[in-house]
């Protein structure tokens, strides 16, 4: 079989994709990866034939973080929110038909087209042309459901979902219509997510039911359509992860911290309230930089900062986790038994935020409005013998990342299959 895996964002959208195409790899498929031109390394890391196509992720991180610290603290700035909103929103807009174009061309022949929330609606157009199967891959409760919006009524939360969809459809709508129109088909009539499940596309959901309790019921209907396989991670090994055991080994479980793609704005601030704050706990940090340079800060004995790290080797040998709670990091947490504070940037991370606080697992808060003193009185709550051995009871729900990919490789075969017999 051959399949197309495109999607487009930071490290954190692409790496479920790439377990999946990993395992299709590993079962003899063809298989051919689009991503953002700074992640083919990764994705070819992991033994994917990648292509770059799009803008670099990294070019719209600052204004992605500068935004939703505005949303969420000084929303009546509106300038300024429109001004960040432009900065992430042009390069992809500008971008849509060069990034069509490039799938039109890995498409033709494919069986299938596999896609990410960043890129579903370009990529649904494209299936559409060539009459072949999409398969959608979500890490969070993306169609309208009650349950991401849960200081809402039901009614009104799913209504919210539904209007945010619809208002993004008609953002994008005279970019995807010129894109249409390149491909032979009518002007769009509604909101891609609409159209992507009205035409019965394969949205398998990429976390596991326990995540968000009460959603596999709200969406009954759906089940064979939006399955979920749990969350998908390579786990790949890095070059720190042999000195980060040995310095685990050699003292007290630490606790990590880590904030994803997303650059802190200052990393000196960030190190002295992690620093201080462990200090008054009598606790050891373990630092992740991935998209922040803490090169140039100076730690403390009890504080050790790498680069990257194999979240699932080295999670379970943590007292608990700090992070802004990516879609990935977070589950993977989940999985690691152990108690999670998000100091979260955006919309998604404040879904798994609120996911976290539901299941009493953990709490969350925004990252622009953590402190020393809020980072001490979290980290004492979480760190608390129920917040443990609920994290611990949550583990035993939480899938193997290698039988989440297996999952998932094995809907997208039996999705072509489907197709033939037709």
């Amino acid at each position: 079989m051959r399949f197309v895996l495109a999607t487009w964002g930071s490290r954190g959208d692409i790496e479920p994709s790439a377990a999946v195409g990993r395992e299709l790899v590993r079962r003899g498929h063809d298989v051919t990866m689009a991503v953002p031109p700074d992640l083919v390394g990764f994705t070819e890391s992991a033994g994917i034939e990648t292509v770059g196509f799009g803008p670099k992720a990294e070019s719209i991180l600052d204004a992605h973080r500068d935004f939703w610290t505005c949303f969420f603290s000084t929303p009546w700035r509106l300038r300024r929110m429109f001004r960040s909103r432009v900065e992430i929103a042009g390069p992809l807009l500008e971008g849509w038909q060069e990034m069509s174009d490039t799938l039109v061309e890995l498409a033709d022949g494919a069986d299938l087209i596999f896609t990410g929330i960043n890129f579903e609606d370009a990529a649904a157009n494209v299936a559409e042309h060539y009459d072949i199967p999409l398969a959608t891959l979500h890490y969070f409760p993306l169609r309208p459901n009650s349950r991401i919006l849960s200081s809402l009524p039901a009614p009104l939360a799913e209504a919210a979902v539904r209007a945010f969809w619809w208002l993004s459809w008609r953002v994008t709508k005279k970019v995807e219509d010129t894109q249409r129109s390149a491909l032979a088909l009518p002007q769009s009539t509604g909101s891609a997510p609409r159209r992507i499940t009205e035409r019965g596309s394969l949205e398998i959901q990429a976390y596991d039911e326990a995540c968000f309790p009460g959603l596999a019921e709200e969406w009954l209907e759906f089940a064979a359509q939006r399955p979920f396989v749990g969350t998908l991670t390579l786990g790949l090994a890095t070059d720190a992860d042999a000195d980060v055991v040995s310095w685990i080994d050699a003292g007290t479980p630490p606790i990590y911290f880590g904030f994803g793609s997303i650059p802190v704005e200052s990393p000196a601030d960030t190190v002295a309230m992690i620093s201080s704050a462990c200090a008054r706990l009598g606790e050891r940090a373990l630092i992740g930089a991935a998209g922040s340079d803490f090169s140039k800060v100076a730690v403390s004995d009890h504080v050790k900062v790498v680069s990257t790290l194999n979240y699932p080797a080295i999670f379970p040998k943590c007292r608990a986790l700090v992070h802004h709670g990516g879609s990935s990091t977070t589950p993977i947490g989940m999985r690691a038994g152990v108690p999670q504070l998000i100091l979260f940037w955006d919309m998604v991370h404040a879904v798994y935020g609120g996911a976290v606080k539901r299941l009493k697992v953990g709490t969350a808060r925004r990252f622009s409005t953590a402190t020393e003193e809020t980072l001490v009185a979290d980290l004492r709550a979480i760190l608390a013998p129920d917040y443990v051995a609920r994290a611990r009871e949550l583990a035993t729900k939480i899938t193997e990342p290698a039988k989440s990919a297996a999952s998932a490789a094995d809907l997208l075969e039996m999705a072509v299959r489907a197709q033939r017999v037709e």
